[in-house]
């Protein structure tokens, strides 16, 4: 392993773990995890998760309804990403459509009311589908930075070369994108 990292490294070219890792049997496995999140979040939620939010007090109540659509915005977010980066493994997009598509997908600002005053009022298999949503959301975060960091970096690169493409990105940046 270490000759090959030296071979990589002699010739210019970085070896990209993340990008075999998102290829691999691993990734099949985090992608069936997150798929079948889904499925039982959604039976839950349309079965059993209905009768027991009908029993919870009016605060309690309030904060599934919350907490619920919290965590079906997490899933279809998170499947969003595993079906782009199923695409780019299987051939039907390039890396590149996928970063391009991914820019959609919101991965850090999906936040939880575990912990809250009315967390520990909320049925069990409510809060054992949001924790387990929270550690796929993180694996998957970690996964992306992997793999979509060194374009960020690439971009970064280019602007610091072109002093007027920094100034530029600094005024999009402070102000938004504007014309």
């Amino acid at each position: 392993m270490t000759d090959d990292i030296k071979k990589a490294g002699d010739t210019g070219s970085a070896v990209h773990i993340a990008h075999h890792l998102a290829s691999s049997d691993s990734f099949q496995s985090l992608f069936q995890e997150g798929m079948s999140l889904v499925e039982e979040t959604a039976m839950y939620l349309d079965g059993n998760g209905r009768e027991e939010a009908k029993q919870l007090p009016r605060p309690a109540s309030l904060a599934y309804a919350t907490e619920s659509m919290r965590l079906t915005t997490r899933l279809m977010q998170l499947a969003s990403w595993l079906l782009l980066q199923r695409a780019v493994n299987e051939g039907e997009m390039s890396r590149e459509q996928a970063g391009s598509e991914k820019n959609k997908v919101r991965l850090d600002k999906l936040s939880t009311a575990a912990g809250g005053p009315t967390w520990t009022d909320l049925p069990e298999t409510l809060r054992e589908l949001v924790d387990r949503s929270s550690r796929l959301q993180e694996r998957v975060v970690h996964l992306d930075k992997m793999l979509y960091r060194k374009d960020a970096e690439q971009v970064e690169e280019a602007t610091n070369d072109n002093p007027v493409a920094s100034q530029i990105n600094k005024l999009h940046a402070a102000f938004g994108k504007f014309g």
